[in-house]
């Protein structure tokens, strides 16, 4: 896999044995994004009992996925493509072989990678309809093929668009404490060659209040039943301020991001990362020794801040009080 704290510095891939191994790149954020970390835990239940010890192969499954689940509770990608994979290893007999659920279960995990990259394909088709030509797009973090299957969520709807000859320029928020929006985002445009200006976090009001920016695309990590979304921190400001500018704001997700047993935002576990994350970057330390810091890693935009939400089954509009029904699901 690609090591995402290298770039945009190396380019450096992992080679991942063990499922202990891809966790901690789960944790670490060598691996990251919401759809990205689902696929990952897949692959984690394949690789996990791919090369297990024959014995005791119940005992074994669970403990895989005891220890994929711990990696980061925020983003339901992740229990999704777990709860996907147990049932894939309950539908076979108690008698199969190993042989025969070790194929099983790997061709479970690549059917999740598979899918996700038509999900991408499928947003970005629908999202692309809500801009116009000459469109200036903000976005924030990263939500491409680095956090992906496929072409991206918000990011793919942005390709899309500027494939049609719908988009002008990408505004790219740097998005603290990690830079995912400076290292990874602009990283990607630049690849695909997609014209893109990095602005700080707390430059984007002054962008809207001078009518430079047409819209707002964020991606999700996980949506609630009434529309609140969760995702990086700083998207929930960013919400704030589009609504006063009166600038449309999208949230771009697939549907295995809605977790519909949850009532609302306030329902949504939040992951709190460590303070060095804020003090110090690149191991180089940005505030006094001793300084404390607050680190949560993703804050809830409400979902009547939203404009539309993009999945790959349509855009969902408010009000967002009957997301199953408008969802099928």
């Amino acid at each position: 896999m690609l090591d995402q704290r290298q770039l945009p510095g190396k380019v450096r891939h992992i080679r991942c044995r063990s499922v202990e191994t891809l966790a901690r790149a789960v944790e670490s954020l060598a691996v990251r994004g919401a759809p990205l970390i689902g696929i990952a835990g897949a692959y984690g239940v394949a690789l996990g009992m791919w090369h297990g010890p024959d014995g005791a192969r119940d005992r074994r499954f669970r403990g895989i996925l005891d220890r994929m689940a711990r990696t980061r509770p925020t983003a339901v990608n992740l229990f999704w493509a777990l709860a996907r994979m147990e049932r894939a290893y309950r539908k076979l007999s108690i008698n199969s072989t190993y042989t025969k659920l070790r194929q099983a279960l790997l061709r479970e995990a690549r059917a999740i990678h598979r899918e996700d990259a038509d999900l991408c394909r499928r947003i970005g088709s629908h999202g692309s309809r809500l801009l116009s030509r000459g469109w200036r797009v903000l976005t924030h973090c990263n939500t491409g093929s680095l956090a992906t299957g496929g072409i991206g969520t918000a990011l793919g709807i942005i390709r899309t668009a500027r494939r049609q000859g719908k988009m002008a320029r990408v505004y790219v928020d740097e998005t603290r404490p990690l830079l995912q929006g400076a290292r990874l985002t602009m990283w990607e445009l630049g690849q695909s060659r997609i014209p893109a200006t990095l602005i700080c976090d707390n430059m984007a009001a002054w962008l809207m209040a001078r009518g430079k920016v047409d819209c707002v695309i964020v991606g999700a990590d996980r949506i609630a039943a009434n529309g609140d979304a969760a995702n990086k921190i700083g998207t929930y400001g960013l919400a704030v301020l589009a609504r006063h500018h009166r600038v449309p704001f999208y949230v771009a997700a697939p549907s295995s991001t809605f977790d519909l047993s949850i009532g609302s935002g306030s329902d949504i576990p939040i992951e709190h990362r460590q303070p060095d994350e804020v003090t110090a970057f690149g191991g180089r330390p940005t505030a006094p020794a001793g300084a404390g810091a607050h680190n949560p890693a993703f804050d809830v935009t409400p979902g009547r801040l939203i404009s539309a939400i993009v999945t790959e089954r349509g855009v969902l509009r408010p009000p967002y009080a009957c997301l199953r029904k408008k969802l099928s699901l």
